[in-house]
């Protein structure tokens, strides 16, 4: 099976689109810390109806606490919805830096969990969700009560330690998102000397003036 959907949304994620959406009537209960949502499509209703008996053996599996299906439009479209607006929801209530990783599908579970160890380590809040299908979890760390000099220096060293992690699980530093002008100190985490040097040569062979966003990444 291959769902059309497979997002992870973890508990503090769910609480800010819940607080975020007026109208969306969802329980999230007390001991559940996150949500997986999958979405199964096809050309024949039959067909489509075991892959879902599929998914739920599989969730049952792994002892899931409640699995709901979703039998209506409005009830999908509810789902969405709450997924689709946790940034928004972010964003509205808070600073926030927004970082990209991503790693093996199978390694998302070491990822998450390390992450809120370095939220403790470096005092930082982190609200987790993303792409389970690719391996692809957006964090947005929140400032809340961090001083500058928290925030401008401290909390580098728990990102540095974050993409070191995702590089040991197998990922790298940026799952969708690029590398782009605040990613570029973060690169030799994933990249060797060489592999750099190599792309500041072809560079070179497109830009050899340097007139294209000149020191964006290469000095």
């Amino acid at each position: 099976m291959t769902p059309s959907i497979l997002e992870l949304m973890a508990r503090d994620a769910l609480e800010f689109g819940i607080r975020y959406i007026e109208d969306v009537n969802f329980e999230l209960k007390e001991d559940v810390q996150a949500h997986l949502l999958i979405e199964i499509d096809g050309n024949y209703e039959k067909q489509m109806f075991e892959e879902c008996e599929e998914v739920y053996k599989v969730l049952d599996k792994y002892k899931c606490d409640e699995i709901l299906f979703a039998d209506a439009s409005h009830q999908k479209e509810i789902l969405l919805k709450l997924r689709n607006k946790i940034g928004d929801a972010i964003k509205s209530n808070s600073v926030f830096k927004d970082e990209d990783t991503v790693v093996p599908r199978a390694e998302l579970p070491k990822l998450l969990k390390g992450i809120k160890e370095l939220g403790r380590k470096y005092n930082f809040k982190s609200v987790c969700f993303g792409h389970a299908g690719d391996g692809n979890l957006h964090v947005n760390i929140i400032r809340e009560n961090q001083s500058d000099y928290e925030w401008d220096t401290v909390l580098k060293k728990g990102i540095h330690e974050m993409f070191e992690l995702c590089v040991s699980l197998g990922g790298s530093i940026s799952g969708e998102h690029g590398i782009g002008y605040t990613q570029k100190e973060f690169l030799p985490i994933s990249l060797c000397s060489a592999q750099i040097e190599i792309m500041k040569k072809i560079k070179n062979v497109f830009d050899p003036s340097g007139i294209l966003n000149p020191g964006k990444i290469f000095p």
